[in-house]
């Protein structure tokens, strides 16, 4: 096995892939050589690397972790048929478990409104970044949706605003008392133009573009001390989760962010899982070990 995992690597060189991807290659191939145990590399059959992968798999490895590998392998077994050392490529068929689901990063209840109490509003710009911030914390939206509002999609007589969403459709959102306030004070210093519908404005007068509002966030972030990078989807998340732990309405929850499908909805129950779990380790009698407990 040695000398053909030598040969293989040496094709890898020749065919300029760098040291780097060369040990990795050879990692893998020695990793899948250990789970075979008896039978050589060369040797192994499709059910024989499909347990690999299996206990692999048994013993936490990720699935990106295993789609890397079983490119590895992919790989050795195609070289081995150029090769004529072998006719048949027992990978065929075979698939890694799907890629883990990333958890959106959302930030904590406290966390939220630390970071935008302490955004110091004392010109302008700061007002409308605040006003900004709230909107989209308080309402759930998209960045493209905030930048994408006009002034006549507010309705502060009922607390109201009408977004403008994917695939086109259309939601109306109630608007919370401090995003309602923050932008009633924005509205009072926006500059006045006459062909401008935007509500959220440059400094030159024209319509607020997604860019300098993500900029315009972790300038803030920074200033304000907040530990992680805040974006502004983050603070969609935040209203997400936040609104998911109080109220456990998970349709409700899927209306207010324009979701079409339950399902893209439903990865915020993780998220308050979490949370779920940690107030239970934090708080239950019974979740911590007392000293002395045994196993």
């Amino acid at each position: 096995m040695a000398d053909l995992l030598a040969d293989f690597l040496d094709s890898l060189r020749l065919a300029g892939r760098s040291e780097h991807t060369r040990q990795a290659y050879r990692g893998d191939l020695q990793l899948l050589q250990k789970q075979l145990g008896e039978p050589p590399l060369a040797d192994a059959s499709p059910p024989q690397l499909r347990k690999a992968l299996a206990s692999l798999h048994a013993q936490g490895l990720g699935s990106r972790s295993l789609a890397r590998k079983l490119s590895s392998w992919r790989q050795f077994y195609r070289w081995l048929q150029q090769q004529a050392l072998r006719e048949d490529d027992p990978c065929l068929g075979l698939r890694a478990p799907k890629q883990d689901k990333l958890l959106p990063k959302a930030l904590p209840v406290d966390g939220a409104a630390a970071l935008l109490d302490r955004i110091e509003a004392d010109d302008e710009l700061s007002v409308r970044d605040r006003a900004l911030f709230e909107l989209i914390y308080g309402c759930g939206l998209r960045l493209s949706e905030a930048v994408g509002l006009n002034l006549d999609n507010v309705d502060f007589s009922d607390d109201l605003i009408r977004v403008h969403g994917k695939g086109g459709k259309t939601r109306l959102l109630p608007l919370g008392v401090t995003a309602r306030d923050w932008l009633q004070r924005w509205l009072a210093l926006r500059p006045a133009t006459n062909d401008e519908a935007a509500l959220f404005l440059g400094r030159h007068g024209r319509r607020l573009g997604g860019r300098q509002v993500e900029k315009r966030l972790r300038d803030w972030a920074l200033k304000t001390g907040a530990p992680q990078h805040v974006h502004p989807h983050m603070l969609r998340h935040s209203f997400a989760s936040h609104l998911l732990q109080s109220s456990g309405d998970l349709r409700a929850v899927q209306e207010l962010l324009g979701h079409a499908n339950l399902s893209s909805t439903q990865i915020y129950t993780a998220l308050d899982f979490q949370h779920l779990a940690r107030a239970y380790d934090q708080a239950h009698p019974r979740a911590r070990k007392k000293k002395g407990d045994v196993d």
